[in-house]
């Protein structure tokens, strides 16, 4: 774990490398309608998505999808990718996890240590090492393979990536509400137990118990994309 923890940590980070920082997944829109205003309506919005998305969609695909990347199995690698981009039920939530999953792929082209990985598993998306891939890579399936190729644990591989998604929450939040920093920070260390408890259940949830449940974040999402005045891409 100590010689991937680096390389997770600057693949996980939202401001660095695959451009994060430039969407909100739908807080922004909230914070236009009203819903997200101070810093107890932030954490309280983060945290719901979090439990809606993250604890019982995101992390258990995240699993499966680097346990796939491990064993090489691209068929299944390549089912759970297309499983997550179905779910991703607007245009700038897919255009979201499309762009950060190439973005990341682009990458790890130019690390070494992948190469093997990439060569392993490019039949599943016709092609990861040159031009852009035939099949789109979300976000997670790209994530899943940096995983495999840092020969990361899944636990530590899920927990970079949870924490990644609410630091950038708490990130939009800070800059569009506004929040002051010390709120921003509560709001991050309010949110340990809850990484903690996800990261747990998602790595013995089996597949068929997966699950997602954000209708409010898809209609805000879908309303951002005609929003006046904006920060962000979603």
């Amino acid at each position: 774990m100590l010689h991937a923890l680096p390389a997770l940590l600057h693949l996980a980070s939202p401001q660095l490398p695959v451009g994060g920082f430039s969407y909100s997944q739908g807080l922004e829109a909230a914070i236009d309608c009203g819903w997200v205003k101070d810093a107890g309506s932030a954490e309280a919005w983060i945290g719901a998505h979090f439990d809606a998305g993250m604890a019982c969609w995101e992390l258990p695909t995240l699993a499966l999808m680097h346990r796939a990347a491990l064993a090489a199995d691209t068929r299944a690698l390549r089912a759970l990718n297309e499983d997550f981009i179905a779910s991703r039920d607007t245009a700038e939530l897919r255009a979201e996890t499309q762009q950060m999953g190439w973005s990341l792929i682009a990458l790890l082209a130019g690390w070494t240590r992948a190469a093997p990985v990439l060569q392993a598993l490019a039949p599943a998306f016709g092609g990861l090492n040159g031009p852009r891939p035939v099949h789109p890579v979300s976000f997670p399936c790209a994530f899943a393979v940096a995983g495999a190729a840092l020969d990361a644990p899944t636990d530590g591989l899920l927990s970079a990536y949870a924490f990644a998604w609410v630091e950038n929450q708490v990130a939009a939040a800070i800059k569009a509400v506004p929040l002051g920093q010390a709120a921003g920070q509560g709001i991050l260390l309010g949110a340990h137990e809850r990484i903690a408890t996800a990261v747990a259940q998602a790595l013995q949830m089996p597949a068929e118990d997966r699950h997602t449940t954000t209708p409010q974040v898809s209609i805000l999402s879908a309303r951002h994309e005609t929003q006046y005045s904006r920060l962000f891409r979603s």
